[in-house]
């Protein structure tokens, strides 16, 4: 088997992430962007330390799971979502296997195991998002064209390329609201001649289209990210934002200027031209004002779901001293808040801290205490002792440095929020050797169709 080569197989599995393994003869290759039981052609990428990686060329035959038609214009060349074409009920099927198995394999391997040798946890399953779709609160969409010098394009990246944006105008994954601006803003500028930006040349005006909307308040911030290098009168566009006939409504359409190399949304300088620089969401009855680039769960409805598990993980938080680490915009913080002693979230994106202590005090609760720094940093510096603590930390996990100081406390109770399980199952073997058990676990789906689950884990001092 050499790179080049090209082979058939049927994808036996799929493990988390978007792992699918066929078998050729004696050989197992890893292959992406399957459902289990495709038929595919795949031609070999990589073969390193006896491990072989391929890449789907061509789908022959659809895997009996797939029992129903795309429901986007855009499937499969858009990578974005992976399983529309399963059913809900069988893509909650899969990953509930998937995030057990990785959870089952990281235990075994670090001794929490029953008298039989598996792995001795309970395992609570798989919640589902309350909608399939439409349930995404913020898009980041990106300027480019379909293909080398095409026309004007406005949407999201084609699966496996850099460059290529596809127009992505019936995008099921977030509410029509958001796919009529879209189009309205990219007509705007083909009309215009505007220049995307070129990201190898550093040339170019339109770079992003970023998009939030509250799912529970309508309320919906437009972002319009270029450089500064060219000028447009952009009040024809406000306008006509403003005249789309929406379900929901916009509250502020802003300007970022980002000259950076990076190929990321941030400002450089924020021009306001309708309107206000934030939302509102409700969530389990707090009020939430969310800011341009203050984190957010993406899947609201999703995340009362994962936020009651927590509560539930967490237990009785009465007159208790509560860290709440990578806070975010204080999400977890304050639905604690109102039997807790106090809650201290720590987070390092200093405008989350900002919009976490703003919906606090929207939220009339005056023992939430935000600092802005690295949990790594902070938690020196920080004279409090808690008796329980909260992890969301970001898809990468928790700071190999962080993790020893934030077992060190030695509380009898750490509840985990990942956002990517692998990282989860990682970090366990920091837990196991500090005196954790795994209590129990499961996962919350806030991101349909996609490759991506939520997992939560409660880690119990033995």
């Amino acid at each position: 088997m050499k790179k080049g080569e090209i082979y058939e197989g049927i994808i036996e599995k799929v493990d988390f992430p978007n792992k699918g393994y066929v078998q050729v003869d004696d050989q197992k290759v890893l292959i992406k962007n399957g459902i289990p039981g495709q038929n595919v052609r795949f031609m070999i990428q990589k073969k390193r330390s006896g491990r072989v990686q391929g890449r789907i060329l061509e789908v022959l035959e659809k895997s009996p799971l797939e029992t129903r038609e795309p429901v986007c214009s855009n499937f499969p060349a858009c990578g974005g979502c992976m399983y529309q074409t399963m059913s809900y009920e069988n893509q909650l099927e899969m990953k509930d296997r998937q995030i057990r198995e990785l959870l089952e394999d990281a235990l075994i391997q670090g001794g929490q195991t029953d008298a039989e040798g598996k792995a001795d946890f309970e395992w609570e399953g798989i919640h589902g998002s309350p909608i399939e779709f439409g349930y995404r609160n913020k898009m980041e969409f990106s300027f480019g064209d379909e293909y080398k010098d095409g026309p004007l394009s406005l949407g999201l990246h084609k699966k496996g390329s850099t460059y290529d944006i596809l127009n992505t105008d019936d995008c099921r994954l977030v509410h029509k609201d958001m796919t009529d601006i879209l189009t309205c803003v990219r007509t705007f500028f083909q009309e215009k001649g505007a220049s995307y930006y070129r990201k190898l040349q550093h040339v170019g005006y339109l770079r992003h289209l970023m998009l939030r909307r509250g799912v529970t308040s309508g309320e919906i911030l437009v972002h319009l990210v270029t450089t500064s290098q060219e000028e447009y009168d952009l009040e024809p566009l406000k306008e006509q934002l403003l005249a789309l006939p929406l379900e929901g409504r916009i509250v502020g359409i802003m300007h970022i200027i980002n000259d950076s190399l990076s190929d990321v949304v941030k400002s450089d300088e924020t021009r306001i031209l309708y309107g206000q620089d934030y939302f509102y969401e409700t969530l389990l009855g707090l009020k939430f004002r969310i800011s341009t680039f203050s984190f957010f769960q993406p899947n609201s409805l999703a995340a009362e779901v994962l936020y009651n598990v927590v509560r539930d993980y967490i237990q009785n938080t009465s007159g208790m001293e509560v860290f709440d680490l990578y806070s975010g915009t204080g999400t977890i913080a304050q639905l604690l808040a109102p039997v807790a002693k106090e809650v201290i979230g720590v987070e390092i994106v200093e405008d989350a801290v900002e919009a976490a202590r703003e919906n606090a005090k929207l939220n009339g609760l005056d023992n939430c205490r935000f600092i802005a720094g690295d949990v790594l940093k902070v938690l020196d510096d920080l004279t409090e002792k808690p008796d329980v603590i909260v992890l969301d930390p970001p898809r990468d996990g928790i700071h190999p440095k962080a993790l020893p100081k934030i077992l060190s406390y030695g509380v009898n109770r750490i509840v985990y929020v990942s956002c990517k399980a692998t990282s989860l199952a990682r970090d366990l073997e920091a837990f196991l050797q500090a005196g954790y058990r795994l209590e129990k676990a499961c996962c919350v789906d806030q991101f349909c169709e996609t490759v991506w689950t939520e997992a939560v884990a409660v880690f119990v001092k033995d």
